[in-house]
């Protein structure tokens, strides 16, 4: 009972606004390292598929994966992270969005879509989760995303392909 109280006093902890994550600050580094073990291990259990790439990724190439982040914290930990490059023709392509299993359902990963369409405006953004992980493809189209493709990662195993167009996104910001 006392672990029951414990889980649910953690899951209700106020979380700060998105910030960028400096994967050059060691102490920042091991801790989106942690954080993302722990959220793709709920989706490998999902999908039934622990062949994540991001769940077997080092320190080195976490570091060296030449995306952008953008985190969440609450007063004991990073319990959210969204990752995101730019594509040469512009497209913005969410590489990773991984939430710690005591924050889920706190609207971290809202929040932090919230933030990268501020800070990152996108005429289309692409993204991609196992088919199988119905929280993430629901947040995902509940955003506006549509599915667009499947591709198979092994056997029995897919990953939808979902993107998003936004006209306005291109659209000149004028000040009056």
């Amino acid at each position: 009972m006392t672990g029951q109280r414990h889980t649910a006093t953690e899951s209700h902890r106020p979380f700060a606004e998105p910030v960028r994550l400096d994967l050059a600050d060691p102490d920042t580094l091991r801790h989106l390292w942690d954080l993302q073990r722990a959220s793709y291990a709920v989706e490998a259990q999902l999908i039934g598929f622990d062949g994540i790439p991001p769940l077997h990724e080092s320190l080195e190439q976490l570091r060296a994966c030449g995306e952008s982040f953008l985190g969440v914290r609450d007063e004991l930990r990073l319990v959210g992270a969204v990752a995101w490059t730019r594509l040469p023709d512009g497209v913005l392509d969410i590489c990773r969005l991984v939430v710690h299993p005591l924050a889920h359902r706190r609207g971290v990963a809202t929040a932090l879509l919230d933030a990268l369409d501020s800070i990152e405006p996108a005429e289309l953004t692409v993204v991609s989760t196992g088919t199988a992980n119905l929280p993430a493809v629901t947040l995902y189209r509940r955003r506006g995303f549509i599915p667009v493709g499947k591709r198979q990662i092994a056997p029995g195993v897919t990953v939808t392909l979902l993107e998003r167009k936004n006209a306005s996104a291109s659209q000149p910001i004028h000040n009056s």
